[in-house]
């Protein structure tokens, strides 16, 4: 009963995230707040896969917006009777839940991995990923981030940016979970009462 009252609620819950996924986004394109590295193309590959802007932003602000337009009750009404029309509803709600989980998941992963990865910085060497070869190491050895001379604290700021990012798409992806089960426990509940009164 608390997940179903709970359902209704989650989508707007989406919303806040989405926003914040694509602000804090677009601050990787501004390392120190300098917009000449974007112009240079001089920023980490996974940044021009607009994961945080399309996927766990745009879309899952999108499908929020269409659940919350579901759970409204002067939705046009597909069926002529309302039990039809309440799995109906149902029915779209999950899959579009279940794209909201993939479009989270994604960003999840890619975030994850640009945060191991490491930032595209100078160094004595030269512009490279210098933290590649670690394995996330480098998160914990302070001493080595001196190592980007170029763009200034960008490893902080690709550190700070990236869990943010992992957070925000990690509770999109919880909360799509438990929209799933919320549907999904509503549909079965209300179709076995279905039944039992036709059996009635």
């Amino acid at each position: 009963m608390a997940l179903e009252t709970c359902g209704s609620c989650l989508s707007c819950l989406l919303i806040p995230l989405a926003l914040w996924s694509i602000v804090v986004n677009i601050l990787l394109y501004f390392p120190n707040g300098k917009a000449s590295y974007a112009a240079s193309y001089q920023l980490p590959n996974y940044v021009w896969y607009f994961e945080g802007i399309c996927f766990s932003g745009v879309m899952i602000l999108l499908l929020a917006v269409i659940l919350i337009a579901l759970e409204c009750s002067v939705f046009y009404r597909c069926c002529q009777s309302d039990s039809c029309n309440k799995t109906y509803r149902s029915f779209i709600s999950i899959v579009l839940a279940l794209l909201g989980v993939a479009f989270s998941g994604y960003s999840f992963i890619i975030f994850t991995l640009g945060l191991i990865h490491g930032p595209f910085c100078n160094s004595s060497d030269g512009w490279d990923y210098i933290f590649k070869d670690t394995a996330g190491g480098y998160l914990t050895d302070y001493s080595s981030w001196s190592r980007c001379t170029e763009p200034a604290n960008v490893v902080e700021w690709n550190i700070i940016l990236l869990s943010v990012l992992i957070a925000l798409s990690g509770l999109q992806l919880i909360i799509c979970f438990l929209k799933v089960a919320a549907e999904l426990k509503r549909t079965l509940c209300g179709t076995y009462s279905g039944f039992v009164q036709v059996a009635k």
